[in-house]
């Protein structure tokens, strides 16, 4: 079967954007031999919907993609420059630098096998992407960068649909301001949670709620520490584990905001409430607290409904990866997912890009 591009990379974010340069060091060619689709309207990936107090001091490290500093298309004096304007910028002139021609904005719905009569078929030689806006594109693999940002997770407690006042995810958030006079019920235990919480906090009353006892760190976290926790999660999705929370294995890094808003009271933890009433969130024991607000800072899950087809899940909602940084999936080599488990990081996400450039050519025989 005649294919349109050898390798489809979904996503033009930090992992699609670095997949795309090594694709091109390794003598592929833009729109002839590769193709990048991106579901947004302008470069960045996810950084370009993130909220405007999320600054470049506040965000964790946002690290240089292969062959272009972050820091020379940065203005002198831009460290509180907004993440959503700065690195979407830096995005946009990486891909004119390196002639990306990501083609936008193309959602891939369905991702499929087929055989030569078109009947599904068990890993043939062609992937059918079905898009919204691009038609059907056939390719011989597949780099999947999409991330986790369309995905965000909203555990379910009981009650949850008479709650009165308004709940919203970390996705939604945009400024503290607009919750002022209001209390404000802070759920989760990550990075993006206790920042939040603490601009929350700064206009209007807080309750902190965590799943588990949050581990905080003095210590600035070393490249060591990043390695261990990056091995942790690899380990995992190379036994068919779903990637967890790194955040689990790194804790969070006592600040000078947090140690402020530590002196003020706001990190003063609870345990998860048992279940939602119409005003409010009540504990197991009895207890309740009064609320306008719950803001849900739960996280994100990795964006794969499209690949459901392929059956590339275990039976513990996993995926079992493999290749040398665990890009490839171990059922299907045709397929590299950069951004999931021990990838879905800024500096991850450029060496995975890498990674599955170079196995997946390999594998198919490209170059």
């Amino acid at each position: 079967m005649p294919t349109d591009f050898d390798i489809l990379v979904i996503g033009a974010g930090q992992a699609g954007l670095s997949a795309g340069y090594h694709l091109q060091r390794l003598g592929l060619r833009p729109e002839q031999d590769f193709l990048i689709v991106d579901h947004a309207p302008g470069p960045g990936g996810a950084w370009q919907f993130r909220w405007p107090s999320l600054t470049l001091t506040t965000v964790n490290r946002v690290h240089d993609l292969p062959g272009m500093s972050f820091a020379e298309t940065l203005p002198p004096g831009s460290a509180a420059a907004p993440a959503a304007t700065a690195v979407p910028h830096y995005y946009e002139l990486y891909e004119k630098r390196f002639d990306l021609r990501v083609r936008r904005q193309v959602s891939v719905t369905v991702v499929c096998d087929r055989a030569e009569d078109g009947s599904p078929a068990e890993h043939g030689p062609i992937l059918n992407v079905e898009t919204d806006s691009a038609g059907t594109i056939r390719v011989r693999g597949l780099i999947n960068g999409t991330g986790t940002w369309e995905h965000p997770f909203i555990p379910r407690y009981r009650g949850a649909e008479t709650f009165a006042g308004r709940q919203l995810h970390t996705r939604d958030y945009r400024t503290a301001a607009e919750f002022a006079g209001k209390h404000v019920v802070v759920v989760g235990g990550g990075i993006s949670a206790v920042q939040l919480l603490d601009e929350i906090s700064q206009v209007t009353s807080t309750t902190w709620v965590t799943r588990t006892e949050p581990i905080f760190r003095d210590a600035s976290f070393g490249p060591e520490d990043g390695r261990a926790a990056v091995a942790k999660v690899e380990d995992r999705v190379r036994r068919g584990l779903p990637p967890g929370s790194v955040v689990s294995v790194t804790g969070l890094r006592l600040d000078d905001r947090l140690r402020a808003a530590k002196a003020r009271g706001v990190l003063h933890r609870l345990p998860m409430f048992d279940h939602i009433e119409p005003d409010g969130v009540r504990w197991a024991d009895g207890s309740f607290q009064h609320a306008e607000v719950i803001l849900w800072a739960t996280g994100f899950r990795s964006a794969l409904d499209h690949l459901a087809p392929l059956r590339l899940r275990g039976p513990g909602g996993g995926i079992t990866m493999t290749g040398r940084l665990a890009t490839q999936v171990a059922a299907d080599p045709r397929i590299h997912l950069i951004g999931y488990g021990p990838s879905a990081s800024t500096i991850g996400a450029n060496r995975a890009g890498r990674a599955a450039a170079v196995e997946l050519t390999d594998y198919l025989s490209l170059g």
